[in-house]
């Protein structure tokens, strides 16, 4: 069992290096590969895209975090990053549907966004216990102790290596310039997150909604599917638009043109 030291402000701390962590892998992907990306962002939304964005991603934290928080032993207010990409989602989907705007315009938020997850979880594993965001007990060889002599399982480490894996598949796919990390990006992190914290909320002493499942498990199912959903309608529009480009030649193929 592995004791780790904790200490509430260690969660601030880590926070302050996530968004810093966020600005640097932002500003770094917009010169490498994004900056196409992000000019296409700017010219098709205005400043009513940003503002649903902000909203929809601060409701979403503090609504789902202090409904799952209030039904612990311990009820205090708190926020999550689950229910502020849920409801940044939610408000962006909303705002595009209101303008008639179609496609993903979350490729500039990919990477960010993931490295962003992958170093704030640290923050929630040295901030100990009163985070409310540990493992269960477990005799795992890995267990962590958070000061009450209990080994658990460090589902946050779980949770930021999972993202890791998933920012280096992302920035791979990037530099061999496939597709979907320039256009569908932002479903498959939406997809993955869901998937990978869905598997890890088995293992969290959270109060349970339906069953086994608690409230983060129906949130992480719709992040699933909202990924598998919209990543489908947006490779259809892809191949729509190839085939519309493709000019219809009245001849055999053997024939010269």
């Amino acid at each position: 069992m592995l004791v780790i030291p904790t200490a509430p402000w260690a969660h601030s701390l880590f926070d302050i290096l996530a968004w810093a962590s966020s600005a640097l892998t932002g500003a770094t992907l917009h010169r490498w590969r994004l900056k196409d990306a992000a000019e296409r962002l700017a010219r098709s939304t205005g400043p009513g895209y940003f503002a649903a964005l902000a909203v929809g991603a601060l409701v979403g934290a503090w609504a789902m975090g202090s409904t799952n928080s209030l039904r612990m032993v311990a009820p205090v207010l708190s926020h999550s990053v689950a229910g502020a990409l849920a409801g940044a989602i939610v408000a962006v989907e909303v705002y595009k549907r209101a303008i008639g705007l179609t496609g993903s315009t979350g490729t500039p938020f990919v990477g960010p966004l993931a490295i962003g997850i992958v170093v704030g979880r640290w923050g929630c594993l040295f901030a100990g216990l009163p985070d409310q965001t540990y493992g269960v007990p477990t005799s795992l060889p890995w267990a962590v102790d958070l000061g009450d002599g209990i080994g658990r399982h460090p589902v946050q480490v779980y949770e930021s290596l999972a993202m890791l894996v998933f920012l280096l598949v992302y920035v791979t796919a990037l530099r061999r310039r496939r597709s979907w990390a320039f256009r569908r990006s932002f479903y498959v992190l939406s997809g993955w997150y869901g998937a990978q914290r869905f598997a890890w909320e088995f293992l969290k002493p959270y109060p349970r909604l339906i069953g086994p499942l608690n409230i983060f498990h129906l949130l992480c199912l719709g992040l699933v599917v909202y990924g598998c959903v919209f990543y489908r309608a947006d490779l259809r529009r892809e191949r729509a638009a190839a085939r519309s480009r493709t000019l219809s030649v009245l001849r055999r193929d053997d024939e010269p043109v």
